[in-house]
């Protein structure tokens, strides 16, 4: 991977950051881009020679494409994506579409030879027919702005005619991870709040090891989409449990337990198998190794916000 020029979206946010990272100890050179929305400056490794940064925004396509072709990536890496507000479509709608499209056209326009894209699980929507779900089920995003959005872009670089890679995901956290139940429950566990859990099961996978597949597919490996699953859906009260353990509560904080939500699916779990065929078996670290690393993380820097992609936190 030495001299591999990428170009990664969202690099000051919790997907993108770990995927700088483990490019540069790999021998990459990598500009980064990012308009601090939701991603942090502290993510960036910009001590290192081979890291070089842009506050920009991808809805500047003007500015995306004079990035590109000066910088001239073999891989573009793109992570970068609106998610704080389900009711803002207007910004999900610029940022996931057109910002997405002024990163395709920009990578096709200078030839850029490998696109790396991350998609929603809750493109299949919230009631899927199968359990796991195949890449074979049909998309049906209409749940949510940011699902909608998602898949929007992931047609258009289906359409683009550019070699690429799409990781549909399940639920990806640990540190730097500002949305969704873990920065919920740590900032109300930490300011003696009470928690809700619902009876949903999600699977959840660790930054660190999305991004150990992501340097694969930048090296050349996997073709199209898959999906990052360790296939297997724990309960959310699980997540919840893990929490409260990292934190090393004398008392167990009791949760209410409420139904699920109309909005809300009993489970979305992602059959891994093109996955684990094409890039290998992944070795996945359990929740137990990185929650604490999370808890670390939120004690020092913040949780920055508590998003969902469904709705707003109560």
């Amino acid at each position: 991977m030495n001299g591999t020029r990428v170009l990664i979206t969202g690099a000051a946010g919790q997907v993108g950051s770990h995927v700088a990272e483990q490019l540069l100890a790999r021998g990459a050179s990598i500009l980064g881009v990012d308009n601090f929305t939701t991603g942090r400056r502290e993510h960036l490794p910009e001590t290192e020679d081979r890291f070089r940064f842009e506050e920009v925004s991808i809805v500047d396509g003007a500015a995306v494409d004079a990035l590109v072709e000066d910088f001239k990536p073999d891989v573009v890496v793109h992570t970068a994506a609106s998610y704080k507000d389900p009711d803002d479509w207007q910004s999900d709608a610029s940022v996931n579409v057109v910002g997405s499209v002024n990163v395709i056209q920009a990578a096709k326009a200078h030839k850029v030879g490998r696109f790396i894209y991350f998609q929603t699980a809750l493109c299949y929507g919230v009631s899927p027919v199968e359990q796991p779900i195949t890449l074979s089920h049909a998309k049906n995003p209409g749940n949510s702005s940011y699902a909608i959005s998602k898949t929007a872009a992931e047609d258009y670089l289906e359409l683009s005619g550019l070699d690429y890679v799409t990781f549909r995901l399940a639920n990806v956290i640990g540190p730097r991870n500002v949305s969704g139940p873990l920065p919920i429950f740590f900032s109300r566990l930490r300011d003696g709040k009470k928690c809700f859990v619902t009876e949903a099961r999600r699977d959840f996978v660790y930054a660190g090891d999305l991004a150990r597949t992501v340097v694969k597919a930048v090296g050349g490996t996997g073709s199209g989409a898959y999906h990052f699953s360790t296939g297997r859906d724990v309960a959310i009260k699980e997540l919840y449990d893990a929490v409260v353990a990292g934190m090393k509560f004398n008392d167990y904080p009791e949760p209410d337990i409420r139904p699920l939500g109309p909005d809300d699916a009993q489970s979305i779990l992602l059959d891994p198998s093109r996955t684990f065929e094409d890039f290998g078996e992944v070795e996945f670290t359990p929740m137990s190794e990185f929650i604490p690393k999370a808890i670390e993380y939120y004690r020092e820097h913040g949780v920055l916000g508590e998003y969902t992609h469904l709705k707003v936190k109560d």
